[in-house]
């Protein structure tokens, strides 16, 4: 019999965290421990503890977290990364027959945990700081030359993907899509996997995330970023272009009024939910429950959702 996962993936303030905890706590009582996983790619760095949202103590309700916080925001954290580290979370909370609860909504983070990784060699460091010195008007019009099909799935705008798949294919002499065809190391096959999809309703969402970010400068976002510029990182940094960061970063340097800032913080978080939230629809295999719901889940659902 392969070990059970549990799966809760969601948008940003979907209520996610909280419906692990209910669901570790609901197996808890049957007889079985539980851990939550954080599968966020914000919720990793241990310096957005405001800004992404992440569970505090009374929140967790005594609940093991893993991956909270991990990560020092110097040190980029990739889809490699949180998934080694979180197959191995998942392998130590099998060991001791606790149930994995795995929740975010980074789905890169979550695709490469289950289905591995591509086996690109290292990219040459001449190769990538010549790309990465690129204007991404111009990164973009060279991918669409180098690697036509990687050019036309992406938009000229999306400078993070231009340059990795640029960089791949200068290096390497193959563009990433037969990279990715190599793919190894998921767990994916090894699990007995449950999984739901949280889909509320697109405008109780919006709301959610307006008021939330809005807390969010009342109750220390402000100060969280302050600190990370105080450490004078490398701007390209995840940790410095998380939501919230660039647009409190423009207030704090005289750029931007408060309520410019904070309107641009919301959203950004509003746009960053509706790209999860069409990745959420379309890309996960079909037979993962999609949940609509506009405030709870009640326990009888959890229960049949994930056959505890």
């Amino acid at each position: 019999m392969k070990p059970k996962v549990a799966l809760i993936a969601g948008p940003t303030a979907s209520g996610k965290s909280d419906l692990a905890v209910r669901l570790a706590l609901m197996v808890r009582a049957r007889g079985q421990d539980a851990v939550v996983i954080n599968a966020d790619s914000a919720q990793v760095y241990a310096d957005l503890a405001v800004l992404s949202a992440r569970p505090d103590a009374a929140e967790m309700q005594g609940v093991p977290h893993r991956l909270f916080g991990t990560w020092d925001g110097a040190q980029a954290c990739s889809a490699a990364d949180w998934a080694a580290a979180a197959k191995a979370e998942v392998a130590a909370a099998h060991a001791t027959g606790a149930l994995p609860i795995l929740v975010g909504g980074t789905g890169l983070y979550i695709r490469t945990l289950l289905d591995g990784i591509a086996p690109v060699p290292p990219i040459d460091p001449a190769i990538r700081a010549a790309v990465r010195a690129l204007p991404v008007d111009e990164a973009y019009r060279a991918l669409l030359i180098e690697d036509p099909a990687r050019g036309a799935r992406l938009a000229w705008t999306d400078s993070a993907r231009i340059a990795r798949a640029l960089e791949v294919v200068r290096s390497t002499g193959q563009p990433l899509a037969a990279w990715q065809r190599q793919l190894s190391g998921g767990i994916g096959d090894a699990i007995d996997l449950h999984a739901a999809i949280l889909m509320p309703d697109r405008d109780w969402l919006y709301e959610r995330c307006d008021r939330r970010f809005a807390l969010m400068w009342q109750n220390g976002a402000c100060a969280e970023v302050r600190a990370l510029l105080d450490r004078e990182l490398d701007p390209d940094l995840p940790v410095m272009r998380a939501i919230g960061v660039p647009e409190i970063r423009d207030f704090l340097q005289g750029r931007a009024n408060e309520a410019d800032s904070q309107a641009a913080g919301q959203q950004a978080t509003r746009r960053y939910a509706k790209r999860q939230y069409t990745w959420l629809r379309h890309q996960p295999p079909a037979a993962w429950p999609r949940v609509t719901y506009e405030n709870s889940i009640d326990s009888e659902k959890i229960a049949m959702l994930f056959q505890v």
